[in-house]
């Protein structure tokens, strides 16, 4: 029995911006994207019937052909073309669910560098990334993971200095945010603000780790619907308890503030955790080997 045990991790947003419309009807994105510690657990068995099985430690996930671990593995399998291959996929969640963590993209892109380890590396990491592209946009990226400005739809992938060493408190507020609703309310309004992605491109290049943080921007949270003030008030906490910097990560409803102090990180996750359930501390990763 050939299987193997593989992490996939959590990505947040530095920054995010949407810099304009494409015919396809998707958006073209200017991000800076960061891997953090935070990960789910996958074990993969090799199977020759060629049948595919998810199992989940989260009861309302789909484990049938919804589920993007279930969508890359048969991808994979006819990407190689290797359809009398099958496996057997079992996850075990620890990244919020909806929360703008691209947790769903990060189990799709740990199946695909597993198989392509389970047999032999057939594909290179850019060939890796040209499939993830057609599974979902943020699986480029989380394929090698780091810190990198990505582009497009999210497949132009630049690697950028590694985020110097901090610890990050991320907050996952009870509720969800919908993507398709925050882009047809952005897609409505003029945005007032964009990220200095140059200034925190070259923050990054200088290990200015408040400068990062300064220059931290969303421009999501602008178009966020009234009744999700949480948001706001998460990231108020954050920055009263000593964050350097402090922002919602993808389309939320995630939010994260950046510490240069562990003692004031852990002060601000027991706070948090008086109102949330969902709090965690998690470090920088750098690029993942292929």
């Amino acid at each position: 029995m050939r299987e193997i045990h593989e992490k996939a991790y959590a990505k947040l947003n530095l920054s995010l911006d949407v810099v304009g419309k494409r015919s396809d009807g998707y958006h073209d994105m200017r991000m800076v994207m960061q891997t953090v510690s935070l990960c789910d657990e996958l074990r993969l068995v090799l199977r020759h019937d060629g049948k595919i099985n998810v199992t989940s430690d989260v009861h309302f996930l789909p484990c049938d052909e919804r589920n993007i671990a279930y969508k890359t593995a048969k991808a994979f399998f006819k990407r190689i073309d290797r359809t009398d291959l099958g496996v057997g996929i079992s996850i075990k969640k620890h990244i919020p669910v909806c929360a703008g963590m691209g947790g769903g993209s990060s189990d799709g892109a740990a199946v695909l560098r597993s198989l392509n380890t389970l047999l032999g590396k057939p594909l290179t990491a850019a060939e890796l990334e040209e499939l993830g592209m057609t599974l979902g946009s943020d699986i480029p990226f989380c394929i090698c993971g780091g810190t990198s400005l990505a582009e497009g739809r999210g497949e132009i992938l630049t690697g950028l200095t590694p985020l110097s060493d901090c610890h990050i408190v991320i907050c996952k507020p009870r509720f969800s945010v919908s993507t398709p609703d925050l882009f047809k309310r952005l897609d409505s309004c003029d945005l007032r603000y964009h990220p200095d992605t140059p200034g925190l491109i070259s923050a990054l290049d200088s290990q200015d780790l408040s400068g990062v943080s300064r220059r931290m921007f969303n421009v999501f949270e602008d178009v966020l619907p009234p009744n999700m003030n949480k948001i706001s008030e998460i990231k108020s906490l954050l920055l009263d308890k000593g964050a350097l910097g402090a922002v919602m990560t993808g389309t939320g409803s995630a939010v994260f503030g950046i510490f240069d102090n562990k003692s004031r990180a852990y002060g601000a996750k027991a706070e948090l955790q008086k109102h949330y359930r969902d709090v965690y501390i998690a470090v920088p990763k750098k690029k993942i080997g292929i």
